[in-house]
């Protein structure tokens, strides 16, 4: 008897959110959707509230009717996955490229986007230290990422992140040397690269 009292507890609980989730996502009133987006957090500490308010944030961050505003804000701010998910599929490349740019992304997702068609969502999305080692090979691989990107990307493993693995970052600065829109600045850079690999790479180029 306790048990079937406990299970119709729970559905009242879940009903409502259901019913305010369904209306938050097909909502046409973007000053309804944009007030909930701005509306800060319960205390984490209050589980059952905080739990429901990031629920219902998934419904407002996958409606359109939502300003595209609340919705970068949301990208930006979140760290989220349910929330992300939803964001790095916008139709609106401003807010893909701030969850490109979120480094509370999972490292699936911000991988995800660089292989994004826009090339700013893209760029950014390797600029993210959360991109994996993968991504950002890919990505030095890649003859449409521009060369201030590259650049970057050359860096990493001497200039920024001197901690990576070494055989890792070698790879991908490799890859920046062989990319064709790799700038004759970084090339030069590259040229006194700690790696045996890497010189040769630009000794190739420079045949």
């Amino acid at each position: 008897m306790s048990e079937e009292i406990d299970e119709t507890q729970a559905q009242q609980s879940f009903e409502p959110l259901t019913a305010t989730y369904e209306h938050l996502r097909h909502s046409a009133d973007s000053a309804e959707l944009s007030e909930f987006a701005r509306r800060p957090l319960p205390d984490r500490a209050d589980q059952a509230a905080f739990s429901r308010a990031t629920a219902l944030l998934e419904a407002v961050a996958g409606n359109a009717h939502t300003p595209v505003e609340d919705r970068v804000f949301l990208a930006e701010s979140m760290p989220f996955p349910n929330i992300l998910v939803k964001l790095a599929e916008d139709s609106e490349p401003s807010v893909r490229k701030a969850v490109a740019a979120n480094e509370d992304d999972k490292n699936w997702l911000v991988g995800r986007l660089t292989k994004d068609p826009v090339p700013e969502v893209r760029d950014t999305a390797l600029h993210n230290k959360r991109t994996s080692w993968k991504m950002r090979l890919e990505g030095a691989q890649n003859p449409e990422v521009d060369a201030q990107t590259l650049a970057f990307l050359g860096t990493l493993g001497t200039e920024i992140e001197s901690d990576a693995p070494a055989v890792l970052s070698s790879m991908v600065r490799r890859a920046v040397a062989l990319n064709p829109n790799t700038a004759p600045e970084t090339l030069s850079k590259l040229a006194d690269d700690p790696s045996a690999e890497v010189r040769h790479a630009v000794a190739k180029r420079q045949q």
